[in-house]
């Protein structure tokens, strides 16, 4: 990352979260001052660079991840996804048939890194999933896109049960889901026992 391209991602990190700089540094407990663009060169000119220190507390103030901070820094700004809260996937109303988001009750964030794709967004509430994805973790879904064996997905039964797992055996007549938690064991369902199946591309922890 250039000097310039890290301090810009300070203040679009600011402006996201409607704050301004000095409002930003408050929230992360440091001087108001520490961001404000006579703090980012020295008195000679040569560039004055974001301490680790002070970068965590901004990042942990708003709730961002380091890896969303660096797409905001090298201009990626990402793509609103849906986003559900998994304990409601379950219920009724959220997906279609082909297991798209539809309906209320889904929140928007924002992934670096994705421009079109369609996915959605489901965060982590139970220890099922322990420990690959924990609580507050938000994982990224693709419905519709090609699954195999050894894939994370998340499936969603007829019965509205949604589970978080490792793909295993696939046949024409069933489906082998390999748990991620040890505590969990692997389930075979039918094939006409699934509502759907999407494939996990990645996680925000």
């Amino acid at each position: 990352m250039r000097h310039l391209d890290v301090w810009k991602a300070v203040d679009a990190l600011a402006d996201r979260h409607g704050l301004s700089t000095s409002a930003l540094a408050k929230r992360a407990g440091l001087d108001a001052t520490a961001f404000n663009k006579s703090k980012r060169a020295g008195a000679d000119g040569s560039p004055r660079w974001l301490s680790t220190e002070s970068l965590i507390k901004m990042l942990d103030a708003v709730g961002t991840s380091l890896e969303d901070f660096a797409a905001l820094a090298e201009g990626r700004q990402g793509h609103m996804a849906p986003l559900l809260d998994f304990a409601k996937a379950g219920s009724d109303g959220y997906f279609d048939d082909a297991g798209l988001p539809v309906g209320d009750g889904w929140e928007e964030v924002r992934f670096p890194g994705l421009q079109t794709e369609t996915v959605y967004a489901l965060e982590i509430t139970g220890d099922s999933m322990e420990p690959v994805y924990r609580r507050g973790d938000r994982i990224v879904v693709a419905p519709g896109v090609s699954v195999r064996r050894g894939d994370r997905v998340v499936a969603r039964t007829k019965d509205g049960e949604v589970l978080a797992k490792v793909l295993g055996r696939l046949t024409e007549r069933t489906v082998e889901l390999l748990s991620l938690n040890s505590a969990y064991g692997p389930r075979e369902l039918a094939r006409n026992e699934l509502a759907w199946m999407a494939r996990i591309l990645w996680a925000s922890q």
